[in-house]
């Protein structure tokens, strides 16, 4: 992912994108039963790493499987890239959690960009004070191992309803995380800053009294030229 295309996403609603990406036919792309651990006020975006989890089976996890360096999961935050979202199958389970804080810690200082989890994060308190966008369902204190076994790293998953393809665009925001397949991301994020920048427009006039049919969706012509007007003075 370049740098302009990194900067349009970080402007972007996860709303806004999802309608673009409904106008290309994709309908499930915004990740269910996620929502961030604490806003952050901007963005997350980031090509996406992934970590799949299946359930734990008693003989093959023990606390002792974290003594191993080549334990999933450890390796997980060890080799995702700075500037990814890794983003974890846990199953839609939060009974036992996906990480906690010293291994969110241990991401941000890496400079990963975010961390998304259909699970929970134990320790969510602290993560919530951490400079890194991190989205689950909910708080979450057993250790992993009591239901989860990580077993693949940047593979295909799935994340709350939603398929995940490594290096797939991850956009999260305060409301919700969104999937944009890497092939249509450039064009989604160009049509996401033209149709934010009509929507900024709609918002003040509506504000001001006017009525939103014929403008939202705009289907009267005079408004063409006060929209052109508007991101002239505005610089958009």
């Amino acid at each position: 992912m370049n740098q302009t295309m990194h900067d349009k996403l970080m402007n972007v609603s996860v709303a806004t994108l999802a309608t673009a990406l409904f106008k290309r036919g994709l309908r499930n792309q915004v990740i269910q039963g996620v929502h961030p651990v604490q806003p952050k006020g901007r963005n997350m975006v980031g090509p996406a790493f992934t970590l799949r989890y299946i359930p734990a089976r008693e003989d093959r996890n023990q606390l002792s499987e974290f003594r191993n360096p080549q334990h999933p999961q450890r390796v997980a935050v060890e080799t995702c890239p700075a500037g990814n979202v890794m983003v974890i199958d846990s199953r839609k389970d939060p009974r036992a959690a996906s990480a906690g804080d010293i291994l969110v810690t241990r991401l941000m200082v890496r400079g990963v960009a975010g961390v998304v989890t259909d699970g929970g994060f134990r320790d969510a308190a602290t993560i919530g004070t951490l400079d890194i966008a991190a989205y689950h369902t909910r708080p979450s204190s057993p250790t992993n191992l009591t239901l989860h076994e990580a077993l693949d790293l940047n593979v295909p998953i799935g994340c709350g309803d939603v398929a995940v393809f490594p290096d797939d665009i991850i956009v999260g925001d305060d409301d919700c995380v969104i999937v944009i397949p890497a092939h249509i991301a450039g064009e989604v994020a160009d049509e996401a800053v033209e149709m934010t920048a009509y929507e900024d427009f709609v918002l003040e006039k509506v504000k001001a009294g006017t009525p939103v049919i014929g403008l939202y969706p705009k289907t009267q012509p005079q408004f063409d030229e006060e929209f052109r007007q508007w991101r002239l003075r505005g610089g958009r």
